[in-house]
Order: structure tokens, then sequence, then C-alpha cells
């Protein structure tokens, strides 16, 4: 039977969500975050050594990586969130699957790295220049490449209703998790096809489901 190994407010959730859309039997093994510094716990370095979560065990396979272990899954158990082998929309599935992580989280992460240092604590003669470079970094850089890509996905479903063609599929899932993060970090205010997706999936049967099974997930409305 396959194990999730799940962190709260991690990108676990969306393989949860996964394997509620596939329908398969599976069990859960919860971690919790360290209140304090909000990172995984060292219980999980000894399913994997990196010690992060997704990580699902399937006999004696251990996988991690969000992309990977969605693959896995679509093409062992849940090929119809696939779309047809060697078509135009499989390599949009499979270039979506790579995208989220590779591209579209970079500059998200690098936001919330230099929101939080805004208003870390610090002595009071260095906030100034903290403040003043997580500014410049904001404007000259983080903020363009926010835009730069989040019009790049808003323009990919002008044409089609789901990222790899007109079906939903295993990219949406993949993709589920920048686009919720950047709506709750503020970056999809003018991104309605964005939004809209967003609300699309959260009305997915298999979506609520996982949520109820996985608990709290800041990113879901």
């Amino acid at each position: 039977m396959i194990t999730l190994h799940h962190l709260n407010n991690s990108r676990s959730q969306r393989i949860l969500w996964m394997l509620e859309e596939i329908g398969i039997d599976y069990q859960i093994k919860r971690y919790l975050r360290d209140p304090q510094t909000m990172l995984a716990p060292a219980e999980l370095r000894q399913v994997h050594p990196l010690g992060k979560s997704p990580l699902i065990t399937d006999g004696e396979l251990t996988l991690a990586e969000s992309g990977a272990i969605i693959e896995y899954l679509a093409e062992r158990y849940g090929d119809w969130l696939l779309p047809a082998a060697d078509s135009p929309e499989r390599l949009r599935c499979r270039y979506w699957l790579h995208y989220a992580e590779g591209s579209a989280m970079p500059p998200l992460l690098l936001k919330l790295v230099f929101d939080k240092l805004r208003s870390a604590p610090m002595p009071f003669f260095i906030k100034p220049i903290a403040r003043g470079i997580a500014n410049k970094v904001s404007q000259a850089f983080i903020s363009p490449q926010l835009k730069l890509h989040f019009d790049y996905l808003e323009s990919q479903l002008s044409e089609r209703d789901w990222f790899a063609g007109d079906a939903f599929s295993a990219a949406d899932i993949q993709l589920s998790f920048p686009l919720e993060a950047a709506a709750a970090r503020g970056v999809l205010n003018n991104h309605p096809r964005l939004s809209d997706f967003l609300q699309r999936i959260h009305a997915r049967p298999a979506y609520r489901r996982a949520l109820e099974k996985g608990g709290a997930y800041d990113y879901a409305d």
C-alpha cells in the first residue's frame, strides 16, 4: 500500500489530492512543522536523507519530489490524468510538471524570504538597511519576475480550460501549489483566469476530501 508522508501546510497536500483523484487505497503518516522555525521535523530524515515532504513509499520504493511523485502515480495508477502518449497535450503536461517547481516557485520563495526580512527582529540601526535592500531586490527583480510568470500562466488559460488542454490532468494538480501560494500572497489580484482556475479545483470532490484528510492547509479557501 502507498504511504504518503504528509507535512502540514506543504506541497504534500497536492499529493494527497492526487491520491484522492485516482481513488486508490493509501495511508497517511503525519508530520508537523516546528512552530518556531516552521521546518519539517527530523523524523522525515528517517524516510529520505533530505527530510522534506512530500514523500511516498510504495512497497520497496521511496520517492521524493512532487513532479516525480505525480508522474509516477499517474503512470502506474491513474493514467486518465495523463493525456494520450505522443500527443501535444502530453508534452504540455510534462512541461508543466517541471515548470511548476523549476520556474514558478523560485520567485514566490524569494518574495516570502524578502517579505520576512522586512519584519524580522534585528538591531534598530540595521532595520533601515535591511528594509532598503529588501525593497530594492523586490522592485528590481522579484516583482517583475512574478508579473512575468503569472501573466504567462494567465495567458495559457485563454484558449483552454486546463493547462495541458481541454481535460483536467496531472499538470493542474502540480500547478495548484504555486498558484495557491501566489493567491495567498496577493499576486493573482489581476489574474481572473487563474483565480477562476483555483475556484474550480477547490470545488472538485477529491480536493475537498483531501482537505478533510490532510488537516491544516493555509492555501485553500
